[in-house]
């Protein structure tokens, strides 16, 4: 593959939060959701840094021969990364100064600077300061070579610029440079003013210390002040996976990971030159270290913005649907023997899963109940039911994977939890991940043991539910179910399974040989002048190994059709290469998180949907799972769905090379908006089943 042909990984991610940058401008979204992504950007900016910036930083530290070896040009690439971000960072400043606060401003919402605030407000400001923010704001005096702060990861300073106070005369006032911590940790960033009837005055908490600043620094004249934030790298580097005891590692790691070294230092970029070189020197921050943004940092606040009970400004909700079919269902395993169940969150509650593993726990004739926890919510009814399960007798086990990457601490604290209740609890393989999303449940009926399965693109997350789109099903079809088992013996006895998996496809066995095996077999039909054609649904597309097969089936004619959330590697529409591929990437009010993989297959299509992303990661050092779809009614819901998703002409952008991630908007069709019409759809389908229940009673 040559270079041309490919998207650097981190460019492509940057392209992808340009896309929700976009939705925070985009006049078709209210003004509290355009807010709302800002945050988002904002939020995924901060993770970027952490994480991604930080090992660009660290391969630079390797030596020439090392680099040569990996064919590392990380310099190159770091700069480019930083170039973007700098102008995404302009373009964020400009929203919120040219769209975000006038339209406040015309609906009553007035966020007001200091030399804003008239006298009752100035008295407001400045008895809220003394009276909750005093014990926090840390003033210190920065001397060069001394005096060295630590900072936060991830909190808001400002850095004063000042004069001493002229004591004796003919005396040049000395420059001095202080610190001081914005207590947004403690007392939340928005604070509402004393207001005249029907506005809203809001100060942004950062303004609240700057009109008090005098008072923490009495002996100097206060210049001006600049507000900066440090971000710290969040990766463990836990060197040894393959030794010692893991979990230990991983705690011990985490204690660090919130002192580790400087990934990013943001800045006002108006600044003086001289000061920011002053506080490089101090903090000993590289030039590549400096990001420059707007007067404010740690947009993700906005997620918090009060919105002063004005509804119209947010998006009309799509209450999510119940499935009635298990929701209301007498037996609700009878139920899932009589057919597979598909759901769709968040279009439906996450009640039916709820439902199954509460039920588990309070049936007798259930012996065992399997999960695999990856991101779990903060005050789960899962895990509650599960330690419930287990204190009655049942036999219940967990594989824990502790290192799904900021939920380390959440995971092994929910571990402990689960041992104390008699769950068996596993914990992660050394340099493996575990990322299917799977669960299983015994029960005796009629003196056999019969096996019921869970499976999903999401986790089990009743919080992110919410907010993520993924598919989700319930099944008792015994060739899937003991394949489920098969795994769960995996990952408890760390064994190769007894018989191989011809079903389920999964990460480690055959899950990227077998999707290699889908794709040839689409050139050789299309080669024999055959139809052939993929359409795959991925949050990120990065393996080589997988473009270059695509790039192949689009030499030999095969249609690849792609929607791609995030990060997309792979060029499509180009000759000589791609021109039988074409791209799309979908931002919208849910996040796009499920996985789909259909294949012509002569006619006889293919389809799975899977926890996979087609990454090197996921596909060679991931335990995932592609679950086949067997039930022609859920094929078809599948498979509509995703054809919603290619016709949208109101959130989708057309994929590119170039990173332009224009809109696709056609004048004169109908508007196709598909999380919008995938609500609608299952509601037709909602009911259409309440509609056949009637049918059946007047019968």
């Amino acid at each position: 593959m040559k270079e041309s042909q490919i998207v650097n990984r981190d460019v492509s991610w940057l392209s992808f939060n340009a896309r929700v940058l976009q939705e925070a401008k985009d006049p078709l979204n209210p003004l509290f959701e355009r807010i709302k992504f800002l945050a988002i950007y904002s939020s995924n900016l901060g993770e970027y840094f952490a994480v991604r910036v930080s090992q660009h930083r660290n391969l630079l530290r390797l030596g020439k021969k090392e680099k040569k070896e990996f064919h590392l040009e990380t310099m190159d690439v770091l700069d480019q990364m930083l170039d973007i971000v700098t102008e995404q960072q302009k373009e964020v400043s400009r929203i919120f100064d040219e769209e975000i606060v006038p339209d406040l401003q015309k609906e009553g919402i007035r966020l007001l600077r200091r030399l804003d605030l008239n006298e009752e407000q100035k008295t407001f400001v400045e008895d809220y300061f003394h009276q909750y923010m005093l014990p926090y704001v840390q003033p210190v005096l920065l001397v060069k070579d001394m005096v060295r702060p630590f900072l936060n990861n991830a909190e808001l300073y400002l850095v004063v610029d000042m004069k001493e106070k002229i004591k004796v005369e003919k005396s040049k006032p000395k420059s001095q440079y202080g610190i001081v911590k914005i207590p947004s940790d403690h007392l939340g960033r928005f604070i509402q003013l004393p207001s005249k009837k029907n506005l809203h005055d809001v100060i942004i908490i950062d303004d609240v210390v700057r009109h008090s600043i005098s008072w923490l620094f009495p002996g100097y004249d206060i210049i001006d002040t600049y507000s900066i934030k440090l971000t710290r790298d969040a990766e463990l580097y836990i060197d040894d996976e393959f030794s010692g005891d893991l979990i230990s590692k991983i705690k011990n790691s985490l204690i660090k990971r919130n002192i580790g070294p400087a990934s990013r230092l943001v800045y006002d970029r108006d600044m003086p030159k001289k000061l920011l070189k002053y506080l490089q020197s101090v903090l000993e921050i590289e030039d590549l270290d400096l990001i420059p943004e707007g007067r404010y940092h740690n947009n993700f606040d906005f997620f918090k913005f009060p919105n002063f009970g004005m509804e119209h400004l947010k998006l009309k909700p799509l209450e999510p649907l119940e499935y009635s079919p298990l929701e209301h269902s007498e037996d609700i395993f009878e139920t899932m023997k009589e057919k597979d169940h598909l759901v769709m969150f968040p279009f439906h509650k996450y009640e039916s899963v709820v439902r199954l593993f509460e039920t588990a726990a309070e049936d007798p004739t259930v012996t065992h109940i399997k999960i695999i926890q990856y991101r779990v919510a903060q005050n789960s009814r899962i895990m509650n039911a599960l330690m419930k399960a287990s204190e009655s007798g049942k036999n219940v086990s967990a594989f824990i994977e502790v290192k799904a990457r900021f939920d380390e601490e959440a995971n092994l604290s929910w571990g402990e939890k689960l041992e104390k209740a008699g769950v068996k609890v596993h914990y992660s393989f050394p340099g493996l991940k575990v990322h299917s999303k799977s669960t299983l449940i015994r029960r005796i009926e009629n003196d056999e043991g019969v096996l019921y399965s869970y499976l999903s693109t999401g986790n089990f997350n009743e919080d992110t539910a919410r907010i993520y789109s993924d598919f989700g099903m319930f099944t008792a079809s015994k060739e899937i179910c003991q394949e489920v088992s098969r795994l769960f013996s995996v990952l408890e006895t760390v064994r190769l399974p007894n018989r191989a998996f011809k079903h389920l496809l999964v990460g480690q066995f055959n899950l990227k040989n077998s999707l290699i095996e889908f794709v040839q077999n689409e050139i050789e039909e299309a080669e024999k002048g055959n139809k052939a054609e993929i359409f795959i649904k991925v949050n990120s597309l990065q393996d080589q190994e997988m473009i270059d097969l695509l790039y192949k089936a689009s030499e030999a004619g095969v249609k690849v059709r792609i929607i791609v959330r995030g990060i997309c590697c792979l060029i499509p529409g180009e000759k000589g290469f791609s021109e039988n591929i074409e791209a799309i990437s979908i931002v919208d009010r849910y996040l796009e998180h499920a996985r789909v993989f259909i294949f012509h297959h002569k006619g006889e299509p293919k389809m799975y949907f899977s926890s996979a992303d087609w990454m090197t990661r996921n596909l060679n050092y991931r335990i995932e799972t592609a679950i086949p779809i067997y039930d022609p009614s859920m094929f078809k819901i599948i498979h509509d769905i995703m054809e919603l998703q290619w016709s949208d002409n109101v959130k989708a952008r057309k994929i590119d090379g170039k990173g332009t991630n224009m809109y696709i908007r056609r004048e004169n069709d109908i508007r196709i908006q598909s999380q919008v019409e995938t609500y609608y759809y299952f509601k037709r389908l909602e009911e259409e089943y309440q509609h056949s229940l009637e049918v059946e009673q007047n019968e």
